[in-house]
Order: C-alpha cells, then sequence, then structure tokens
C-alpha cells in the first residue's frame, strides 16, 4: 500500500470512531472555532500540539514553522497572532519548543545551510546575545538545551513586543503569554516562561494606544 494511503485510511477510521461516540460530532465541529489557545510551535513532526497536550479538534489555533519562531517581519505568523487575538480571541498565547530541535542545533554551529541561514540568524542572535552564560555549562548537551529554552523566551518577549499583543492588553487584559519545552525523552512539557497581561514593560518596545483606542 502507498504511504499517503494508509493517511486517508486512519481519517476514515477515526471519523468512524468519533461518529460510534456521538452522531453530532462533526456537525457540532463544523458549525464555529472558539479555541482558548494558539500554539506557536516547532513544524519538527514529532512535536503536534494536539496530540502532547491530549486536546480536541476546536481547542488550539496552531502555527508552525521552524524552531517556534516569531518574527517580526514574518507576516505568516503576524497574519496568524492578529487573527487569532482579535478574531477568536485566545486567552493564551503559548510558544512550545523542544529539545534536540534541529533549527537550533543548526544555528550553533558555523555551518553554510544555504537559505535557511537567513532564517537561522534570529536564533544565531539569541545565541550570541546569551553566548557567555550557555557556554558557562559543562557540556554540550547542556548548552543546547539551555539555549533551546532562551530561544523560546526570546520569542515570547518577541510577543510582547508587538502591537497586536499590547493592544489586546489594553483592550481585554488578555491574552496571556507562555513560553514552553517540550522533552521528547520523557513526554513532558516545561514551562519557562509567563507574562500576565500589562506585566510586562519596555522603554523602548511599549506603544501608547491612549488616542486610538
Amino acid at each position: 500500500m502507498k504511504e499517503y494511503k494508509k493517511l486517508l485510511l486512519s481519517n476514515k477510521a477515526w471519523a468512524s470512531e468519533k461518529l460510534a461516540v456521538d452522531e453530532h460530532y462533526f456537525d457540532d465541529l463544523s458549525k464555529d472555532q472558539k479555541p482558548l489557545f494558539l500554539w506557536i510551535g516547532c513544524a519538527d513532526s514529532r512535536v503536534p500540539a494536539e496530540e502532547i497536550t491530549h486536546a480536541n479538534p476546536g481547542d488550539i489555533f496552531v502555527h508552525r514553522n521552524v524552531a517556534n519562531m516569531v518574527v517580526h517581519t514574518d507576516m505568516n505568523l503576524l497574519s496568524v497572532l492578529q487573527y487569532a487575538v482579535e478574531v477568536l480571541q485566545v486567552k493564551h498565547v503559548i510558544v512550545c519548543g523542544h529539545y534536540n530541535c534541529g533549527g537550533v542545533r543548526a544555528a550553533m554551529t558555523n555551518k553554510d545551510y544555504g537559505l535557511i541561514n537567513k532564517w537561522l540568524r534570529n536564533i544565531k542572535e539569541v545565541y550570541e546575545k546569551n553566548f557567555e552564560e550557555i557556554h558557562a555549562l559543562p557540556s554540550e548537551k547542556d548548552q543546547f538545551d539551555r539555549l533551546v529554552e532562551l530561544n523560546v523566551k526570546e520569542q515570547v518577549l518577541n510577543l510582547a513586543k508587538t502591537t497586536i499583543i499590547q493592544k489586546a492588553w489594553k483592550k481585554f487584559e488578555y491574552p496571556y503569554l507562555h513560553g514552553w519545552v517540550f522533552d521528547m525523552h520523557h513526554g513532558e512539557i516545561k514551562e519557562i516562561l509567563n507574562i500576565d497581561p500589562n506585566e510586562w514593560q519596555s522603554s523602548v518596545f511599549s506603544f501608547n494606544f491612549d488616542e486610538e483606542l
């Protein structure tokens, strides 16, 4: 059997299982989406948001890219963020990285990877910023793991710097921001950073919306 056919057969089996439990499942699912969470995760195939959180369809609005980045020039990410925050009005935005991330590992080398160098530069800047802290750690694994964590932290802070998040904080007093790292060796998620609405301030990146709102 061709590999892709297995996915289609699995889909049919999954749909049948859902209907066996609730014959109105897909009618209800198709009406609307009201997720509480926006998940910004890594594109790695081993870190599916719904699977590792045991969530159901409709619970999580998902955006994934290489190394779970929040880049201020990424219109794809920003479009997802704006829709999730302003239209769906999610209450939480989660950046979830994972240990053993290929993108983070690549950024720690001096190898030329071609086009992806442009993307990896964002991680390299986190690496350079925290170089002394990272290399004070005793092993390569410790250093690698720490950069994964610091990268997640940086991306959460990048969320806080956006006008999308700051306007929502001003208007709705949400979403809450979270930075997580998934450990695929144990299957558990580690909390790295949490930012409550209006808790974060910056003399450079905080915007004044009083006149606009």
